[in-house]
C-alpha cells in the first residue's frame, strides 16, 4: 500500500507491504517541488512523480492524508491541491483510495489521537523495524498513513460487509 503526506513543496510517500499484525518499508521518502517554479509547472512535476510511485509499485490501497485544518490560508490550499492530485490519480489507476485526519492516524500508529509528531515517527520506526526514526517528517508522516491503514482495513472491510443488504 502507498501512504501519502500531501504537499506542494514537500510531498511525503511511503509504500509498505503488510498487514496489521506486522508491516515492511518497501519505500520511504519526499517528493519535492522547488518553490520558485510557477504553480502550473510544480503540480504538474508532482502529478509525474505521484504516477511515477503508482506505477513502479502498483499499490492496492492509497491512503492519503485528509486536509483538516491548517491555520496558514496558503498552506491549506497547497495541501489541498497537492491532496487532490494524489486522490484522483490513485482512483483513476484503480486503487483504493482512504482518507484519515491526522488524530486517526496517531491513534492507530501511537495509540494517543494527541501524540506529537516525534511519538509518531518512533512508532513508526518500531513497528517498521527500521533501523532510525525515518526523516524527513513527511516521509514517517506517509508511512503513519499507510501503517493507520493497515490498522484500520479490517475493520472498514466488517463495517462495509455488515452494511451490504442481504438478499
Amino acid at each position: 500500500m502507498l501512504g501519502i503526506d500531501p504537499g506542494l513543496t514537500r510531498c511525503g510517500y511511503a509504500v509498505v507491504d503488510g498487514t496489521a499484525s506486522g508491516a515492511t518499508a518497501v519505500a520511504l521518502g519526499v517528493l519535492r517541488t522547488p518553490p520558485e517554479a510557477p504553480l502550473p509547472a510544480r503540480l504538474a512535476a508532482l502529478l509525474d512523480d505521484i504516477e511515477g510511485l503508482l506505477v513502479e509499485y502498483a499499490p492496492d490501497v492509497v491512503a492519503v492524508e485528509q486536509v483538516f485544518f491548517q491555520v496558514n490560508v496558503r498552506t491549506a490550499m497547497s495541501v489541498g491541491q497537492a491532496s487532490g492530485l494524489a486522490l484522483a490519480t490513485a482512483s483513476r489507476r484503480g486503487c483504493e483510495v482512504v482518507q484519515y485526519t491526522p488524530n486517526q492516524v496517531k491513534d492507530a500508529v501511537a495509540g494517543w489521537g494527541a501524540a506529537s509528531k516525534e511519538q509518531v515517527a518512533q512508532m513508526v520506526q518500531r513497528r517498521l523495524g527500521l533501523r532510525s526514526v525515518p526523516r524527513p517528517a513527511d516521509a514517517a508522516d506517509a508511512a503513519a498513513l499507510a501503517l493507520c491503514h493497515l490498522s484500520m482495513a479490517p475493520m472498514r472491510a466488517s463495517v462495509a460487509q455488515a452494511t451490504v443488504p442481504s438478499k
